[in-house]
C-alpha cells in the first residue's frame, strides 16, 4: 500500500482511479474546486482525512474511512460505490450515500437530506442521523442503535430490520415491505401507511392516525400513545399492552389492548371492517 500524508488536493480528479493507497491527514479543497477527487478508485483508506469537495467518492471498490470529516460542501459523496466501511467520521453534505452496496457504517454523525437513496446492504450502528427522505427505495438495511430524525424515512425500503433505535419521524416506513422493528422507539404521523408484512417487537409508537391501509401488520407487545385513528383498512394482528386512544375501520386480523377509547365504524365505509377486537383477554362486539 502506498502512503500519502499531510497533503491537500484541490483539483479535479486529483487521485482518479488511484489504488492501493492509505491517505493519512489529508484535505480535499481549495480555490480550483475540483469534484470527483477519488472516482473509480480501488483498496482505499482514508484515515483523519478532511473532504471539501464533490462527489469525491464514486465507482470505488473496498474503502475504509476512519476519524474523518465530509463537510456541507462535500456532496453527493458515495454514489455507486460497493464494499464501505466508515467510523467514527461526520457526514455532513446532502446525498452522501446513493445506489450502493454493501456499506457500513458505525459511530458516525451524519446529517445528510435524501440520505442511503436506492442502496443494498447498508449497515448503520449508533450514532446520530438526520435527514429528509432517508433510504428511500434501499434493501437489505440493518440498523442498530441508531438515533433518527427527520421525515419521510424509509418510504418503499424491502427486507430491513431496526433494533434499540429512536426514530422521529413522519410517514415513515410508507409502502415499505418485509420491515421488522424490535426494541424502539417510534414517534411520528401517518406511520406506515400501505406497507406490507410490516412488525413491530417490543415497540413504543406515539403518533397520530398510525398503520392505515397494511397488508400482513404486526404489533407484538407494543404500546401506543396517543394513537388516534390507527389501523384504517389495514388486515392487522396487535397485541398492545395498554390503550389506544382510538381505532378507525380495522378492515381484518385482530387487535388486543387493555382499552380502546374509541371504535369507529363510519357508514360510509369502502370496505367491511371485520377485524376482532379484544379488551382485557376478552372478545367485545
Amino acid at each position: 500500500m502506498k502512503e500519502i500524508a499531510n497533503k491537500n488536493f484541490s483539483q479535479e480528479r486529483a487521485l482518479y482511479a488511484a489504488k492501493d493507497v492509505i491517505l493519512k491527514n489529508c484535505t480535499f479543497s481549495g480555490e480550483e474546486d475540483g469534484e470527483s477527487a477519488l472516482k473509480e478508485a480501488e483498496n482505499i483508506t482514508a484515515e483523519d482525512c478532511r473532504f471539501e469537495l464533490r462527489y469525491p467518492l464514486w465507482h470505488n471498490k473496498n474503502t475504509i474511512l476512519t476519524n474523518s470529516v465530509m463537510t456541507e460542501t462535500c456532496r453527493a459523496a458515495l454514489w455507486y460505490s460497493r464494499d464501505v466501511k466508515i467510523e467514527n467520521s461526520k457526514l455532513y453534505g446532502i446525498k452522501a450515500v446513493r445506489e450502493c452496496d454493501n456499506v457500513s457504517i458505525v459511530n458516525c454523525d451524519i446529517v445528510s437530506p435524501e440520505f442511503g437513496w436506492k442502496s443494498r446492504n447498508l449497515q448503520l450502528k449508533d450514532g446520530p442521523l438526520q435527514s429528509e427522505y432517508a433510504f428511500l427505495m434501499s434493501e437489505n438495511l440493518s440498523l442498530n442503535g441508531v438515533a433518527f430524525v427527520g421525515k419521510y424515512a424509509f418510504q418503499y425500503v424491502k427486507n430491513a430490520k431496526l433494533s434499540g433505535c429512536n426514530l422521529n419521524t413522519k410517514d415513515a416506513f410508507w409502502h415499505a415491505k418485509d420491515v421488522t422493528v424490535t426494541g424502539c422507539e417510534v414517534n411520528g404521523e401517518y406511520l406506515g401507511w400501505y406497507s406490507e408484512n410490516l412488525t413491530f417487537i417490543n415497540c413504543r409508537i406515539t403518533g397520530t392516525q398510525p398503520l392505515c391501509y397494511c397488508k400482513n401488520l404486526k404489533l407484538i407487545n407494543c404500546r401506543m400513545q396517543g394513537t388516534g385513528l390507527a389501523f384504517e383498512y389495514s388486515d392487522v394482528n396487535a397485541q398492545i399492552s395498554g390503550d389506544i386512544l382510538s381505532v378507525k375501520n380495522p378492515l381484518s386480523g385482530s387487535i388486543s389492548a387493555d382499552s380502546i377509547g374509541e371504535v369507529i365504524i363510519t357508514q360510509d365505509s369502502k370496505y367491511k371492517p371485520q377485524c376482532k377486537i379484544i379488551l382485557n383477554g376478552k372478545p367485545v362486539s
